[in-house]
């Protein structure tokens, strides 16, 4: 009876050991061997590698238009609201008319007595130059008549002069947007006095129907996309499409082009200044917002490896590649600062045919002799061991 407890108690141990084991392979980072001395080993090729890299961009409408008052008055009637959408010419303030209103009127009675007293004139002219044929008048008196009647003429041309700045005086008086866009925030309201030199703008007029979108990269990655040559519109047409990443993570569903790269370097931070265009036809982008632009790359001939299968040591990568007599060296290896958060990129310390050993890294040391076994016997012994264990085998599920 003690013998049988003593058994059924190694048995529970033995479980709960495999359980351990178990639970340990699933959960390592590096993976955890199957067997005493057996690792997994891979193969790494050159391929072809396609990846992004994000920037940090600041969305501004094609135009930013401030809206300022060419007339002084009091605001008496907003026709519009903060970040309503308008449309060329809609009135969007308007401002005490009452005394421009007064003016065109005078103006225009101003011109009404110019053109009474130029019909008197050219009447009188006409008398006088007959008078003066019948010799009835002197010359003097003729010429002063005609020098009336130019006179009158030029009164008449300065009271419509007036009348036309009068009624447009009065026509500012309702200030209209100058494009189709989205009104900006209102500094002035209804009661304030404006006129033409107030240091805020009355609004901005954004144009959203397109958007530019601004970042900047490095001169290095600058010159790997144009190191192909070529005018500057043909360099631009080469680029890629690049998506935009809005402030809630969500990817904008409209790729933009690049149309514009600064000609200068910023010498603080080794940066040129880039321009793309996005479109807006659903409105969802405002000029003034945030967002990161999303750059593709397309790498040839690269090595990509799990980021697991790796050491790192004082912000070095290592990597252990298996030996013809099927020991490990421990081996540097440069990565590129691309990466899609699972694999790395290697621009040098491994070429195509190399092996790795893509489990149990942490516990391999330089020149250890270990069993390689491929990815596919690896998990096959794992998937026995599970049924082992499933079918009570305990004996023989960890061996």
């Amino acid at each position: 009876m003690l013998k049988i407890m003593i058994t059924q108690l190694r048995q529970i141990a033995l479980f709960a050991v495999g359980v351990s084991l178990l639970t340990a392979c699933g959960n390592s980072q590096s993976g955890m061997k199957m067997g005493d001395n057996e690792f997994a080993v891979m193969t790494v090729n050159a391929t072809t590698s396609n990846q992004t890299t994000s920037y940090p961009a600041t969305i501004k409408g094609t135009q930013d238009i401030e809206i300022r008052p060419q007339v002084s008055g009091f605001i008496v009637k907003l026709y519009v609201d903060e970040g309503a959408t308008v449309r060329k010419g809609q009135p969007l303030f308007l401002i005490d008319p009452t005394q421009y209103k007064a003016a065109a009127d005078q103006a225009d009675a101003a011109v009404k007595t110019a053109e009474a007293n130029l019909r008197t004139q050219e009447l009188t002219e006409k008398n006088k130059l007959v008078l003066f044929e019948k010799e009835i008048i002197s010359s003097f008196e003729y010429q002063t008549a005609v020098n009336n009647l130019l006179s009158a003429r030029a009164t008449l041309a300065q009271a419509k002069a007036q009348l036309v700045q009068a009624k447009q005086n009065l026509d500012f008086c309702t200030v209209k947007s100058p494009s189709d866009g989205v009104i900006g925030t209102f500094p002035y309201r209804i009661g304030a006095l404006v006129s033409a030199s107030i240091s805020e703008p009355l609004t901005t007029v954004s144009e959203i129907k397109d958007l530019y979108v601004y970042f900047s990269m490095t001169e290095k990655e600058l010159l790997n996309l144009t190191r192909a040559g070529g005018t500057l519109k043909e360099q631009l047409e080469k680029m890629p499409a690049v998506k935009l990443q809005l402030a809630d993570g969500s990817i904008y569903e409209f790729e933009g082009k690049i149309d514009a790269v600064s000609g200068v370097i910023d010498q603080t931070t080794g940066s040129v200044s880039m321009r793309a265009i996005f479109p807006n036809t659903k409105n969802v982008l405002r000029s003034g917002g945030m967002a990161n632009v999303i750059f593709p790359y397309t790498i040839e001939n690269i090595i990509v490896i799990p980021q697991n299968v790796t050491v790192e040591i004082q912000d070095k990568k290592f990597v252990y590649v298996l030996q013809p007599d099927n020991t490990v060296k421990y081996t540097e290896i440069q990565i590129s600062n691309l990466n899609d958060g699972k694999n790395f990129l290697v621009t040098s310390g491994l070429k195509s045919g190399d092996k790795i050993v893509t489990e149990g890294v942490q516990t391999l040391h330089d020149g250890m002799a270990i069993t390689p076994i491929t990815e596919a016997q690896k998990v096959a012994k794992y998937q026995q061991a599970l049924k082992d264990q499933r079918e009570g085998n305990l004996e023989t599920a960890f061996n």
